[in-house]
């Protein structure tokens, strides 16, 4: 195994301070970064997609739960497989307690293609309580590119998208896939991707950061059993 260089505590900040100043700046260029990508158009979606969940037939504003954002796990879980995928797996054991995105006005769920009487043990084998809908009567999976055709065959791939609504009009605001995920799992990374972001005053495009009437910055944070829903 190779290890680490040995020096000493005075080297050791040295070298500390100069990653510092690199750090800091990688943390300016993704804020700048998260600015861009909330600068996005965005699509109306009005296609009628029909998802299964615990309530039975859904479509796709329900998911938002009556809020103003709606953040899509596409989970791969093909109708012929007896599990999720591990990886996808992994990725959900990380997603944080889902009060702290709600308390953002932003929803969050799962989709997979696999029919919901095959999710449903899966689900409970994880000992997931987030909410995990069937796609598996629509085209939601293809038109998000999912699910895609390869040399004849349906394959998956794991990503993610964001949508948001005005009343009853719903919007695809963003989507990335695969290694597009990686470092995502917190609220605060799943907030960046969203057309909304953290609705933090310093975040811009001005005039976001109150779009919900959520308290912003450190003052908003509760406890996950003190937010009021």
């Amino acid at each position: 195994m190779s290890l680490p260089e040995i020096v000493t505590r005075a080297d050791w900040r040295a070298a500390r301070a100069a990653l510092l100043a690199k750090e800091k700046a990688a943390t300016r260029a993704r804020d700048a970064l998260n600015a861009e990508r909330r600068g996005l158009p965005m699509v109306e979606v009005d296609k009628e997609y029909v998802f299964e969940g615990g309530d039975g037939k859904a479509p796709l504003l329900d998911l938002f739960e009556d809020r103003d954002q709606l953040v899509v796990y596409h989970f791969m879980f093909a109708p012929e497989w007896d599990a999720g995928c591990r990886s996808c797996s992994a990725f959900l054991d990380q997603i944080g307690h889902l009060a702290h995105l709600r308390a953002r006005g932003t929803a969050f769920a799962a989709v997979s293609r696999a029919p919901y009487p095959k999710i449903l043990p899966f689900k409970a084998r994880m000992g997931w309580t987030l909410p995990w809908y069937s796609s598996y009567v629509s085209d939601f999976n293809a038109d998000f590119e999912v699910t895609l055709e390869h040399e004849g065959e349906l394959v998956e791939r794991p990503g993610l998208s964001c949508f948001l609504r005005d009343r009853e009009r719903v919007f695809h605001t963003y989507s990335t896939y695969e290694r597009g995920l990686d470092g995502i799992g917190s609220t605060t990374s799943l907030l960046d991707l969203t057309a909304l972001g953290r609705q933090e005053p310093w975040e811009k495009p001005a005039g976001r950061a109150t779009a919900l009437g959520a308290p912003a910055g450190g003052e908003g944070v509760r406890y996950h059993d003190e937010y009021e829903d």
